[in-house]
This record gives C-alpha cells, sequence and structure tokens, in this order.
C-alpha cells in the first residue's frame, strides 16, 4: 500500500529522517516506537505529504508520488490522518464536523454524508453526541469524532500520530478500543504511539527509530521479548 524508498528530510541543519526504508502491506498494522524527537512523527507527515521529503520516494498503492506533479489533495483524500491535538472545528457541531469533508472536498449530497457520519458516530459510540460542539466533549470523545472525520473520506490508509498522547490516562483506553476495532476490520494503518500494549497486542510490525533512522523492525511479540540491537533493549527497558 506504501513504500518508502530511501527518505530523506532536513529542517535546516537538523537532519531529522535518514535513508528511510518502510513498506506497509494491505491490512497491515505498522507501529512506530522511539523517544520523542527520532523522526516517528516528521515520517507519518511525510507520507501524508503534510512535510515534503529531500529525497527518496514514496510510492502509494504502486504509484510513485511527485509533489511537483501529483495532485496532493487527491493523494490526501486516500490518506487519513488523527493528530494528537484533534483538530477539530470549534464552531461547528460533532456531525457537522464528520460531514464537512465529504461535502465539500467530495461533493457528496448532504443527506448521504449524513447518513455516513451517523454510522462512523454509531462505530466509535458517539451518536448521543452529533449536536454537541467540540468544547462540551471530552479528550477522548474529540479523538474518536476525530477518527470517524478521517473515516468519513473513506481512506485507503489511516496514519495515526499519537493519537492519545494528549489524553488522561483514564480516557486513552476508549480510544484504543477504537482503533483495534479498525484494525481487526482490516484497515491499513501506520500509528506513532508510547502505548506499548496496543504496540504488542495490534501491532503487524514493530518499528523502532532513533535519531532519523530504523534501528530494529518485525514482530512485535519478538521485539518486546528478546530485542536484537542494545539501542532498541535500552529504549525498551525505560518504557516496558
Amino acid at each position: 500500500m506504501i513504500k518508502v524508498v530511501k527518505l530523506n528530510k532536513s529542517f535546516g541543519n537538523l537532519h531529522v529522517l535518514k535513508d528511510i526504508d518502510m513498506t506497509v502491506k494491505e491490512s497491515e498494522v505498522v507501529v512506530l516506537i522511539g523517544a520523542s524527537g527520532s523522526g516517528k512523527s516528521t515520517l507519518l507527515r511525510c507520507m501524508n505529504f503534510l512535510e515534503i521529503k529531500d529525497e527518496g520516494d514514496i510510492i502509494f498503492d504502486g504509484n510513485k508520488i511527485d509533489p511537483k506533479t501529483h495532485n496532493l489533495n487527491k493523494v490526501r483524500e486516500r490518506v487519513g490522518m488523527v493528530f494528537q491535538h484533534f483538530n477539530l472545528f470549534p464552531h461547528k457541531t460533532v456531525l457537522e464536523n464528520v460531514i464537512e469533508a465529504p461535502v465539500k472536498v467530495k461533493k457528496i449530497q448532504k443527506s448521504q454524508a449524513v447518513e455516513e457520519a451517523m454510522e462512523l458516530l454509531n462505530k466509535v459510540g458517539l451518536v448521543d453526541k452529533r449536536d454537541e460542539y467540540p468544547s462540551k466533549l471530552s479528550g477522548g470523545q474529540k479523538q474518536r469524532v476525530a477518527i470517524a472525520r478521517s473515516l468519513a473520506m473513506k481512506p485507503d490508509v489511516m496514519l495515526f500520530d499519537e493519537p492519545t498522547s494528549a489524553l488522561d490516562p483514564e480516557l486513552v483506553g476508549e480510544v484504543l478500543i477504537t482503533m483495534k476495532q479498525l484494525a481487526s476490520e482490516g484497515m491499513t494503518m501506520v500509528v506513532v504511539t508510547h502505548e506499548m500494549g496496543f504496540a504488542r497486542e495490534v501491532g503487524d510490525e514493530l518499528i523502532y527509530m532513533h535519531d532519523g533512522k530504523i534501528v530494529e523492525r518485525g514482530n512485535p511479540k519478538d521485539i518486546f521479548s528478546n530485542p536484537k540491537m542494545d539501542r532498541t533493549r535500552e529504549f525498551l527497558s525505560k518504557v516496558l
């Protein structure tokens, strides 16, 4: 579904991503872990073209994406993104947030968009909040609305950038349950997270990054129980 080849990205003199190679297969859940500043979020943003790479290739569904010639908005319609801080429209209700992009971007009839949005809100357990504004929601509810909003575009891939790190601990579980459900339904997902239990339980592949490089990758259970690299072992000893 997504292939990243020799990806490099710098911000000024700071070389953030260094020769990243990775493949995300259809219906696979790839989990990125590593300390803050290791390049995980930048990698995710490059996959969605919110950041434009300096070198290397991003191949999406067999097509090499060239930011100069491709319509990146069309690509982004197929690559959903859920951010750490929800990014909901504060002046729109929950339902209006979810139907905004299908109506404005995909030009779907509003009645159809509402019907589909209600199904998604049911999926994330928030039908009863359809007419509430984001300010009235808990952090976990906001993030579940953000997931429903992203799903409303019917993406082929979902990217999650630390979706639970801004939440109070007691609200983390409700978001992870929604993400586990998506994974069980076969959604292709790339997840940057500090939730090691989720990584172990749901991930098909675990990638540990340090200083802009991929240090180790493999089956999450194998890496958690027997990491091959000293640096991975050192990181896991601090977070497990």
